[in-house]
């Protein structure tokens, strides 16, 4: 019965056909067809909402030998740090440790943890801190890293994160709620990386 099982998963799994990679947007732009009929039904004479879709620029194409550059977008909530930078490659701080990214990546999502993330561009090194975010590697050498706070290392100033390091460590010690624990560990998690990457 086992042997049954296994060949039908088996012979399952060869007639699969291979699905392009959710990274990859379509080639060109196309409406939602299907929304914009139900709209012309209900309401003729108003023009229907644009969709997601028509706010998305399609990505080139995978291609079919890897690129020489690896092509960064760093957005912060307020502020775009680099926009279809060209780059050799990204260190980026994520959750299960540092991950190198250069050009022809496997397409990835991964969640940011506080830590030091790199920009090599030839000989040149831009560092940045980043306190949490997300970064999306495509497939066709592009990289979206969105963090929700960063800053050049070289803008931070050590004696403030001694300080807060200090101020959160104290504020965890004396927390009675689960709430005030929550947020004074959140502190002294990215005060501690923030000293880390000042002293590493």
């Amino acid at each position: 019965m086992f042997r049954h099982f296994t060949t039908r998963i088996l012979s399952r799994s060869t007639v699969a056909r291979p699905r392009p990679f959710s990274t990859d947007l379509p080639a060109a732009q196309a409406a939602d067809e299907t929304f914009v009929e139900a709209w012309k039904k209900v309401i003729p004479n108003i023009e229907p909402p644009k969709t997601p879709t028509a706010f998305m620029t399609p990505r080139p194409p995978t291609p079919s030998s890897i690129p020489s550059k690896l092509t960064v977008n760093f957005v912060l909530p307020y502020a775009s740090e680099l926009s279809t930078k060209e780059v050799d490659m990204v260190i980026i701080p994520a959750s299960t440790g540092q991950m190198g990214v250069l050009p022809g990546h496997v397409a990835t999502i991964s969640e940011l943890k506080p830590g030091v993330m790199s920009v090599h561009e030839g000989n040149e090194v831009t560092k940045y801190f980043v306190s949490s975010g997300f970064a999306f590697i495509h497939a066709n050498s592009y990289a979206d890293i969105i963090a929700v706070e960063a800053m050049p290392i070289d803008q931070i100033d050590p004696a403030l994160v001694q300080k807060g390091l200090a101020e959160f460590t104290q504020k965890l010690n004396s927390a009675t709620t689960d709430l005030e624990k929550a947020e004074a560990q959140i502190g002294v998690d990215v005060h501690s990386a923030l000293n880390s990457a000042l002293t590493g």
